[in-house]
């Protein structure tokens, strides 16, 4: 056999450059989790302000430097399929964990939906705020046609958004059925001009092993569960693998009413998921 190049400068004493699968695990925990967090937001949120009032438009990348960065403070990995379209684009995805954000704005330049009480949280509600989040008060039903119409604009302006029509989080056994009334504002013109994309996520590895289903609830942010405590023990668990799978986007018009956009959208994020998690047949 012809020795290769590699083999050749290991021959000649000269270490030969591993690839990834070769590389040993780099173990995750805690400390590089603070050490990130600290620098991440140190650095980028003053310059993300900065840049907002002298740059508005170099300041809108900003948002996904950040988010990148907190992926890897908390050791997560990313990969996407398909292709996101931009430009007035809806992007509807499932919701397991308060990990979604970071790893979707990490690859989508949009804006969040987030519920009225995210708006309330200290230090969260400081970055929400500074990335344009819009916030929806369900326990206020006459908000509602004005909380539409701030997300009908945005899109209207070409801006794109990130919703989870959901509604709430799952334990990412079951994808829950979409609100209806969540797509609302889509309709007459707008409907014809806008797109909306469904995107499907999920965590398919922990410590380059297959996850769980005792591991996904682990990950899973539900019910009444404080943030600090749950994103320090998501931190201790190790690095962890992410999957975006972007879908064919549609058109509301092409639908007879948001029922039956939620409803498709639900089937192609569900069918999504499931691939996503259990990997190719």
């Amino acid at each position: 056999m012809v020795p290769t190049g590699a083999d050749r400068a290991g021959a000649a004493g000269r270490p030969r450059r591993r690839t990834t699968r070769e590389r040993p695990f780099r173990p995750h925990g805690p400390v590089q989790t603070a050490v990130g967090l600290v620098a991440a937001t140190g650095t980028l949120v003053p310059a993300f302000v900065g840049l907002k009032a002298m740059a508005p438009g170099l300041s809108a990348r900003v948002p996904l430097l950040y988010h990148a960065a907190l992926l890897r403070a908390f050791g997560v990995s990313v990969d996407v399929e398909g292709k996101p379209v931009s430009g007035g684009v809806l992007y509807v995805a499932n919701h397991l964990s308060w990990l979604d954000i970071p790893v979707l704005g990490s690859k989508l330049q949009a804006v969040f939906v987030a519920k009225h009480e995210v708006g309330q949280m200290p230090f969260v509600r400081t970055l929400a705020n500074l990335a344009g989040t819009i916030y929806v008060d369900r326990q206020r039903r006459s908000l509602a046609p004005r909380q539409a119409e701030t997300v009908a604009s945005h899109l209207a302006r070409g801006g794109n958004v990130i919703l989870f029509p959901e509604g709430t989080s799952n334990d990412g056994l079951r994808i829950l059925p979409f609100k209806p009334t969540l797509f609302a504002g889509l309709d007459g013109a707008l409907g014809r001009r806008v797109r909306v994309q469904p995107v499907s996520i999920a965590y398919t590895e922990v410590n380059a092993m297959p996850l769980t289903r005792n591991r996904q609830l682990e990950i899973a942010w539900i019910g009444d569960m404080a943030l600090a405590p749950h994103a320090l023990a998501l931190s201790r668990m190790g690095r962890i693998r992410a999957r975006i799978l972007c879908h064919e986007p549609v058109r509301p018009a092409d639908f007879p009413d948001r029922k039956a956009l939620a409803r498709h959208c639900r089937q192609v994020v569900e069918a999504g998921y499931r691939r996503l998690v259990r990997g190719p047949a």
